[in-house]
């Protein structure tokens, strides 16, 4: 299936993408690795624009088994994942580079901290604007409206499920 935007970079076999291959897609995510009968399939990573990764053994356009290494060269791992759980709640960064002197405190793994303009606020893959309603990347292109999620939230928390959302999104749905 190709995409409005995507871009091919390899061999054709009756009109399908077929062998070795570069796909970039529309989002700017970029797939290296094996392609059959227009989909991945045998060994592939994509890598996303955030610099991370995901290296996987693809089979007809399915994960089959795959490892994603975060930009910071963290790796998950499923069974084995110490990171920022219930009993070390350091970054990653943290770990690697020690703490930093009091007063200095690290408020995101990535440090420097992104700049977030004012009045907007990040929310993971790009930044809010709450006056505008809309989602833009962090290189200050636009992504989505986010119309839809926010009458969904509304939805959510104007229901009886609401004391069932977990405390930290209800901070946050009010602001």
């Amino acid at each position: 299936m190709e995409y409005t935007g995507s871009k091919y970079i390899g061999e054709y076999v009756d009109g399908r993408m077929e062998g070795k291959a570069k796909y970039i897609l529309p989002t700017e995510t970029i797939y290296v690795g094996e392609m059959k009968d227009g989909v991945f399939h045998g060994e592939g990573t994509l890598y996303f624009p955030s610099g991370s990764q995901y290296d996987a053994v693809w089979e007809n356009g399915l994960a089959i088994k795959g490892t994603y290494t975060f930009a910071d060269r963290l790796h998950y791992d499923e069974k084995n994942w110490h990171y920022c759980d219930g009993y070390d709640r350091r970054f990653y960064t943290e770990i690697l580079n020690g703490l930093k002197p009091a007063g200095m405190a690290q408020l995101t793994n990535m440090d420097p901290p992104r700049k977030i303009p004012k009045g907007y606020y990040d929310c993971g893959d790009g930044f809010y604007n709450p006056v505008m309603r809309v989602i833009k990347d962090y290189r200050n292109r636009f992504l989505r409206n986010a119309g839809r999620f926010l009458s969904t939230l509304q939805h959510v928390f104007s229901s009886s499920t609401y004391k069932y959302v977990h405390p930290y999104v209800q901070m946050y749905a009010h602001t």
